[in-house]
Order: structure tokens, then C-alpha cells, then sequence
């Protein structure tokens, strides 16, 4: 196992090691680390693997890697932390900070529905390319000017790309700096978490390459032209390469606060463990108890329109839902993936945050065979 898994860990953690070792031989694993943070330690910090396609690099300790929509849990964390500070109001109309919002019926949507994905709003009207998502002021005024897709607040329906976009405006609407540059500025630097929403071309090097997942067996065909999961996906499907896109400079440059997020699980946990901390980590004091208590407020409860997958959402993350993700418990807990299988989890009741982030995407959209199987072994550990 030495020879696989690098880093190190308590030994209550023995089997998650070599789980990690044992997928990595087996070949499911590419590169991947995983890290658990207990009471602002770090008692699992795991890689091992390869960085790139060709097997030539070794995933190293700061190898970083698009974690997709696990960087949904960053701008989450952004505007919680402007709520925690009073200057936003969770339960406020969105057009009170960003009026143009208002247009075709959408005065009434509040903040607390973007962070929920209970809005309407998943995605862009087409005509819509990818590479218009990456022009800020075209992709903001686009989401300002259209009408939702359903009526806001009945259910959720996964905002899978414009979740950035829609929550990063009102963000700058209320600081007058982007998304990226909060993240960087009041999540990053003070908490010490090697975590960009896009990232640095400086940092190119050490980005692990994808091996895309298997293409999802979505009948496409069968479903209305105007239902939310074709419109939510009409930017990147999800049977794309999406390596491909997620390797282009455009991408890795862009501010997209929903998807192209990197890091390690090191630095992921380290980002989110103020949440399961009681909002203090790395000696800053980020979010106050009653801030987080507001994440648990349950928002939305069933199939998601998107996802078509049963979900439970608080404000700003999703709560535990057994039947679609069978490792994370029942209780006081928190969590988001990324597509591929990356996660982050946070447990305020056992002071605990764990992460996982892979390089070789698994299917599905909510956690892997793999990331299942390395979350029950941790909180096996947990006890």
C-alpha cells in the first residue's frame, strides 16, 4: 500500500488507505486524494496515482484537479459569509440587489432560491454557446432578462452552470468585486486552502488531466424541447468530452462559480471546515453558529427536476437523501459533489469535514461506487 498511497493518516483510517490503494491498482482510480479534517486537523490527508492520461506523472501533493460542481460549495460558502455580515438577506428578493433580476416574472424570486436551486433559473435560453459563458456581462444580463422554468420555490432543478453566475451577481452587485476574487480573497488566502474558482496559468502545471466519465443513458430524444433538464444541459451535455472542455485556457480562465472550481481534498476540506467547525477554522472566525444553522433550513424535498434523482436541499448545500446517496447519513450534515464523483461533506455534530476529488469521472451525478465506498469507510471510522 506504501507504494500507491502517499500522505499520511491515523490509523483508524487504515481502511480507507486501502481503499484508495486497492481502486488505484484495480485501475478505477486514475489519481485522486482524499482528506478528513477532525476539529481543524487534518487526520487523513491521501494521494496517489497518476496526474495525467499517459500514467508518466505522478499525482503529487499539490496536484490540483477541476472538481466540477463541488465549487458550488465555495460560492455557497461566499455568500454565506456576506449574510453572516448582514450586507445580504437570505430571504430577500434577488432584485433588491440586482434589479434588472426582475424581468419576465421573476421579482419574487429570493436569494435563498438561487442557493437552492429552487429558482428556475437552471440554465440559458438558447441560443446559448459555452463560450459565451465565460463573457460575464453577456451570460449575467442573459439569466437578468428571461423567464423561469418553473414556478420558483415549488422544487428544485439542479442549476447545474448558472449557479456561479446567478449567486457570483448579486455577490458583485453587493461587494463590486467578482466572484473569483471573493473566493480567493475572504475563503482562500485567510483559511489557507490551495482552492480558485478557475485557476491561475500559473498553476497549469500541476492541474491533473480527466478521463471523462461514461456517457449518461439519458433518452434525450424522449423529453419535450422546453423541459429544464434539456435546457439546463443544452450548454455542455452531459455525454460531451468533457475533458476537452474542462483542459481549454477559456475554461480554466473563466469565473464560473458552478463548475470549474480546482484543488485537492486538502484544500477542499480545509475551504469548508469552518461549517462543521461552528464558523471558526485556521484561526479566522468566518461564519457566526446562526449563519450556519441556516444552511439545515430545508428548502426543497424530492425528485429533482434536473437530476431526476431524489434530493434534499438546506440553503446553499444538499442534506442527506439515503436513497440517492447512501453513504451520508441521516443527521446535521451537509455535502455537495462534482461530477465524476468528487465530494465534500460536512458534520458539525462530529466536528468533522471530509473530501474527495479524482482525476478518472465515474458515472452518475451524485457520487460514484467509489466515492460511496470511501465515505462509509470513513465514517465507519467516525464511529
Amino acid at each position: 500500500m506504501s507504494d500507491e498511497v502517499h500522505g499520511r493518516w491515523d490509523t483508524r483510517f487504515d481502511k480507507v488507505a486501502e481503499a484508495l490503494a486497492e481502486e488505484i491498482v484495480a485501475g478505477e482510480e486514475l489519481g485522486a486524494s482524499i482528506a478528513v479534517d477532525i476539529d481543524g486537523e487534518l487526520v487523513v490527508d491521501i494521494w496517489g496515482g497518476y496526474a495525467n492520461r499517459a500514467k508518466t506523472v505522478p499525482w503529487a501533493e499539490n496536484t490540483i484537479v477541476n472538481f466540477w460542481s463541488c465549487t458550488k460549495t465555495l460560492t455557497a460558502l461566499a455568500a454565506l459569509i456576506l449574510v453572516d455580515r448582514g450586507q445580504l438577506d437570505p430571504f430577500a428578493p434577488v432584485a433588491d440587489y440586482w434589479p434588472e433580476f426582475a424581468e419576465n416574472g421573476k421579482q419574487k424570486i429570493e436569494v435563498r432560491h438561487l442557493l437552492a436551486h429552487t429558482s428556475g433559473v437552471s440554465g440559458w435560453d438558447a441560443p446559448f454557446a459555452l463560450e459565451d459563458m465565460y463573457d460575464w456581462e453577456k451570460s449575467t444580463s442573459q439569466l437578468a432578462s428571461q423567464a423561469p422554468w418553473w414556478n420558483p420555490g415549488t422544487a428544485s432543478g439542479y442549476h447545474a452552470l448558472s449557479y456561479g453566475h446567478l449567486i457570483g451577481e448579486v455577490l458583485r452587485r453587493v461587494t463590486d468585486k467578482p466572484l473569483k476574487d471573493f473566493v480567493r480573497d475572504e475563503i482562500a488566502l485567510p483559511l489557507g486552502a490551495d482552492v480558485q474558482i478557475g485557476v491561475l496559468k500559473e498553476d497549469d502545471h500541476r492541474i491533473a488531466e480527466l478521463i471523462p466519465p461514461p456517457p449518461l443513458q439519458l433518452p434525450f430524444e424522449l423529453f419535450p424541447a422546453n423541459h429544464p433538464m434539456l435546457k439546463t444541459f443544452g450548454t455542455i451535455r452531459p455525454d460531451e468530452d468533457v475533458a476537452a472542455i474542462a483542459e481549454t485556457a477559456g475554461w480554466r480562465r473563466a469565473d464560473i462559480g458552478g463548475a470549474n472550481g480546482h484543488g485537492n481534498a486538502r484544500a477542499l476540506a480545509r475551504a469548508l471546515s469552518p461549517i462543521s467547525l461552528g464558523g471558526r477554522a485556521n484561526g479566522v472566525q468566518v461564519l457566526r453558529p446562526e449563519t450556519i444553522d441556516l444552511i439545515f433550513q430545508e428548502q426543497s424535498n424530492g425528485v429533482d427536476q434536473v437530476l431526476f434523482v431524489p434530493l434534499r436541499f438546506g440553503i446553499g448545500f444538499g442534506l442527506p437523501t439515503p436513497e440517492s446517496v447512501p453513504a451520508i447519513p441521516e443527521g446535521r450534515i451537509c455535502w455537495w459533489g462534482g461530477w465524476g464523483g468528487s465530494m465534500i461533506v460536512m458534520n458539525p455534530d462530529r466536528r468533522a469535514t471530509f473530501a474527495y476529488v479524482m482525476n478518472k469521472m465515474g458515472p452518475g451525478t451524485t457520487g460514484t461506487e467509489r466515492t460511496n465506498r470511501y465515505a462509509t469507510l470513513i465514517y465507519e471510522a467516525l464511529g
